[in-house]
């Protein structure tokens, strides 16, 4: 019996403490949470790497993105590892492709829509250009992402060892990260003679970031 009153005395105790934890969230973002972690939940995902519960970080993740609004979010996956370490260091790996994909489309958006009359007849010598800057900005971005959480599960067995999947969580801060980017930018412009001759026109584009 007693037993039994210490532990409801524990669920009464730890309803207020997710409540806290979100309260500092605007109405639209504290609505992303609960669904998000009902998502989560669901999936039977787990928090890799900490002892913090997964509510809390989730929360302190969302006040990290609300508290700065030059701030965004990255995430990389990794899927179907047996080692978490390894598992880990692909997330962090997608994660860096990931934005730097998001960087290149950035750019190469802005120039096809900008500069049309100027690249008309460039396009094949600018393709190598993106590449080069995408492939760069992965190389360059990794310092500049914050991790800020991992999430694992298993997803399958394979001769009896777990097979697991994971997803780990980045915050970057654009402007920190325009140092990477133009270092990139700088490389990737060594590499073409095309984006050379618009050069100082493309710079505008790097720092400006992924809008």
């Amino acid at each position: 019996m007693k037993r039994i009153l210490i532990l409801l005395i524990a669920a009464v105790l730890a309803v207020p403490v997710m409540n806290v934890s979100a309260q500092n969230l605007s109405k639209a973002l504290k609505k992303e949470y609960k669904a998000k972690m009902k998502q989560l939940k669901k999936g039977k995902w787990e928090l890799y790497g900490s002892s913090r519960t997964l509510d809390v970080t989730l929360a302190k993740f969302y006040e990290a993105l609300e508290a700065d609004g030059n701030v965004r979010e990255i995430m990389g996956s990794a899927s179907r590892f047996k080692s978490k370490t390894v598992g880990h260091q692909s997330a962090i790996n997608d994660a860096c492709r990931t934005y730097a994909q998001q960087c290149g489309s950035f750019v190469k958006g802005r120039i096809e829509s900008d500069m049309a009359s100027d690249v008309l007849n460039l396009n094949n010598e600018f393709d190598h250009f993106y590449a080069a800057y995408e492939r760069l900005v992965e190389k360059e971005i990794q310092g500049e992402l914050q991790e800020k959480f991992s999430l694992i599960r298993q997803i399958d067995k394979d001769g009896g060892d777990p097979v697991y999947e994971m997803q780990t969580y980045f915050i970057v801060d654009e402007n920190a990260a325009s140092k990477a980017r133009v270092r990139a930018y700088e490389q990737a412009l060594k590499e073409s003679e095309a984006a050379q001759k618009l050069g100082s026109r493309i710079s505008e584009f790097v720092k400006a970031g992924v809008k």
